[in-house]
């Protein structure tokens, strides 16, 4: 296999280890590198856990770049897993590598799984078992594989607090008490009259140097776009909407009706948030003619960035309306044709399926019909077109409504934090 330079540094420094951490920029390849580095550790089976959108990409790529050398299944689908298993449970050697693909949400359900030993595990995006206490994650760690591979771009949106699991896996023998007392600073506060336990705002970790060093010396390489390739500019443009008098009503109110008689009720900090949202989206008749505006001022690819149904509903009728291809990548449908077909292409993608692992560096331009509260999904999102492969400038419209909830969502993205039910009621003070 064809590497770049910088992906056979990875290998190369690395080499002598059965736990490694590739934590690496999207679209420096880490794909490429997780998998040779499977062909290099040998184990006859190998387990790679990823997003369900990635599923395919990960089957094609052993299947395009290991064709006489692995063979594939696909834990997804029933007639797959079977093969899968008759063919483990066997005794005699197999001439060729196993290997099996399954995503997050499935694995944990996949119990049998628990029974294979001297195997490596690859998880692709191992930002996703942050939280110790989940399902998915607490399955991941009984698994008893011989080698672990983990790959990410931002294994912990800057959170250190959330990197324990990743430091168990890479074989770090220390406990996840001991480690919040030596890399994290934390503070009390009084919220609702009860005392919780956060992370200093003001002064949040400590030793950061040496906790970086310790994680190269259990097998983690580090690396960023800017000491590979040099980038095309990328150049963000806030877009301003006016806002809508049931938005004001609602922030004042908790209570607006809205089209087809729809009542909107902020009746916790939740709803209040997530329909004030809604009131500057699809709601908002200013935004959708915006963002018309802006289809009919390109014939260039668009990559559209939005979180609700509806919202897709609606953007989906205004690309017809404008006769331009369509794809769409989302929890049910994952079709991208229009977008590697048609140069006028719009696709529409909705944040939790398709902010990460996404290459598409066809387009140059992304519009982001709604903010994520999310930082991850949010840096992430802004990677699929500012990639290897990218040679035009990058450009990021930004639809926001004035003096809106969004404007202290982007506020709090750029400090690439989470936007939080907390941050929301002190917006409200």
């Amino acid at each position: 296999m064809n590497l770049f330079p910088f992906q056979v540094q990875a290998l190369e420094t690395t080499a002598n280890r059965n736990r490694v951490a590739y934590y690496m920029d999207m679209g420096l390849g880490k794909t490429f590198v997780g998998a040779e580095k499977m062909a290099r550790l040998g184990a006859r089976v190998n387990l790679v856990i990823c997003q369900k959108s990635k599923v395919n990409d990960w089957l094609n790529h052993f299947i395009s770049h290991y064709p006489a050398a692995v063979r594939v299944y696909n834990l997804t689908d029933k007639k797959s897993t079977a093969l899968f298993w008759d063919e483990v449970d066997r005794t005699e050697v197999f001439p060729a590598t196993r290997v099996a693909v399954i995503n997050y949400e499935l694995a944990w359900r996949r119990k049998e799984l628990l029974k294979l030993n001297a195997f490596t595990l690859i998880l692709d995006e191992s930002s996703l078992i942050q939280n110790d206490t989940a399902k998915r994650t607490k399955f991941i760690l009984d698994l008893n594989p011989l080698n672990v591979i983990l790959l990410s771009g931002t294994p912990t949106s800057g959170k250190y607090e959330n990197l324990w699991t990743q430091i168990h896996l890479l074989g770090w023998d220390i406990s996840k008490e001991l480690y919040n007392r030596q890399y994290v600073n934390w503070v009390t506060e009084i919220i609702d009259d009860r005392p919780v336990k956060m992370v200093d705002p003001e002064n949040p970790y400590k030793y950061v140097d040496r906790l970086k060093d310790k994680l190269r010396q259990h097998g983690a390489f580090f690396m960023k776009t800017e000491e590979c390739f040099t980038l095309p500019e990328q150049n963000f443009i806030p877009v301003s909407i006016p806002t809508i008098p049931e938005y004001r009503r609602f922030r004042k109110r908790k209570l607006v009706t809205v089209e087809d008689g729809i009542e909107l009720v902020g009746d916790s900090i939740l709803a209040e948030r997530l329909y004030s949202r809604m009131l500057c989206g699809q709601y908002n008749p200013h935004k959708l003619e915006a963002f018309a505006d802006l289809v009919q001022s390109t014939n260039e690819r668009l990559i559209v960035f939005y979180n609700f149904n509806e919202e897709l509903t609606r953007l989906t009728a205004i690309a017809d309306d404008l006769k331009r291809p369509v794809s769409q990548v989302n929890g049910a449908v994952k079709d991208l044709t229009a977008y590697e077909e048609a140069d006028d292409s719009i696709t529409f993608i909705q944040y939790q399926a398709g902010a990460m692992g996404l290459n598409l560096q066809k387009a140059n331009r992304i519009v982001y019909f709604t903010l994520t509260d999310k930082s991850e999904l949010y840096e992430q999102s802004k990677k699929r077109i500012h990639r290897i492969g990218q040679e035009r400038p990058c450009f990021y419209y930004i639809l926001l409504c004035k003096n809106s909830v969004e404007e202290h969502i982007l506020e709090t993205l750029d400090m690439r934090r989470d936007y939080t039910d907390e941050l929301f009621k002190e917006s409200e003070d």
